[in-house]
């Protein structure tokens, strides 16, 4: 149990001095712009909740994290001539979720949980198709769960973005580590985003279903057992994570490290897991535990949320690159689509 309360302390620091690492070379960002009106486009079907009971929401700022900004983007950055305007809507971010494509063990109906297994064929081609419906979305930053599905769903996803810049994952293991892994062109610098890598954010750990046949696990302890194992909120499969307890640590990462990056201005992508991300949802909208386990999250499918004056604004899933209506989800995000056709025509 000590070992298991220091790996998860350890876990916290890191994470919390990954971002600061980064951004200590770097500059405070304007990132927000006077933006071009364009029509609204529903969500993905799924009712949109109020923030919270009483419409308002509570954010924990961590100023180590908050006050550190990235380097100003040519394509997020006001002009002169409306600077003014652009800084009254300087708290508006979006929030991009990504389940990760299918994994080999996806493949062969395999419990996977915490076992570290790759991407398929099929889920390589989900996270390419995943990064063209983001591909005009502003990303500053990404975090990722510990495990390599999702850590590859992100890097080839972003090898679809038309701003073109290149992922680096920060390691902070040791000194050596941030010794060997420093940058040292600011230009690089500015054409790089951060990648935080995160144990909280991992899927939940299977317990002793890990590795299990789905088929033959449900033949042997029966459907509805295995049923309860998967579906139920606050019952976990033997020695193993309940969504509850999954909960406790996604949501509680998702607070402390990812919120304060949203309220800084910043545009966030998420690369995790059908629980840690069911979590983080439950968290942004205001579902029930009884809601939430009927949530269904499909694999390459990327989620867009709008986070405006402490808000999170569910606006579903981009349709494709080509869809104009997609960008339309905010002005800012019309205007950011179009600066990106203006300077890659």
């Amino acid at each position: 149990m000590a070992a298991e309360v220091y790996y998860q302390a350890v876990g916290t620091l890191q994470s919390h001095s990954h971002l600061n690492n980064f951004n200590r070379h770097q500059k405070h960002q304007n990132n927000t712009v006077r933006l071009v009106a364009r029509d609204f486009i529903s969500g993905n079907g799924l009712s949109r909740r109020s923030t919270n009971r009483s419409g308002r929401r509570n954010c924990t700022v961590i100023r180590s994290l908050a006050s550190q900004t990235s380097v100003v983007d040519p394509v997020l950055s006001p002009s002169r001539s409306n600077a003014g305007d652009s800084n009254k809507k300087s708290n508006e971010a979006a929030l991009i979720l990504i389940r990760h494509g299918e994994s080999l063990w996806n493949e062969k109906n395999l419990f996977t949980g915490c076992v570290d297994v790759p991407l398929s064929k099929k889920g390589i081609d989900e996270a390419i198709e995943a990064g063209k419906r983001i591909s005009s979305i502003p990303v500053d930053v990404i975090f990722t769960s510990a495990l390599i599905r999702a850590q590859m769903t992100a890097m080839l996803a972003m090898t679809q973005h038309r701003r073109g810049k290149v992922p680096i994952v920060l390691h902070n293991e040791s000194e050596r580590a941030r010794s060997w892994s420093q940058v040292f062109s600011e230009d690089t610098k500015k054409q790089s985003i951060p990648v935080i890598q995160a144990w909280q954010l991992n899927e939940r750990m299977y317990g002793e279903l890990q590795g299990l046949n789905k088929q033959e696990t449900a033949d042997r302890y029966g459907k509805e057992q295995v049923h309860e194992w998967r579906r139920s909120y606050d019952i976990p499969p033997p020695n193993g994570e309940s969504l509850e307890m999954c909960a406790q640590r996604a949501v509680a990462y998702f607070r402390d490290q990812i919120e304060p990056q949203l309220l800084s201005g910043k545009n966030v992508m998420i690369s995790a897991h059908g629980n840690s991300l069911r979590s983080i949802i439950m968290y942004l909208d205001k579902l029930t535990s009884q809601e939430v386990i009927s949530l269904e999250l499909s694999t390459g499918i990327p989620m867009l949320y709008i986070f405006k004056e402490g808000r999170f604004i569910r606006r579903g899933s981009p349709i494709g690159p080509s869809e104009a209506g997609v960008y339309a989800y905010t002005r800012r995000l019309a205007l950011y689509k179009q600066k990106l056709d203006d300077m890659f025509q």
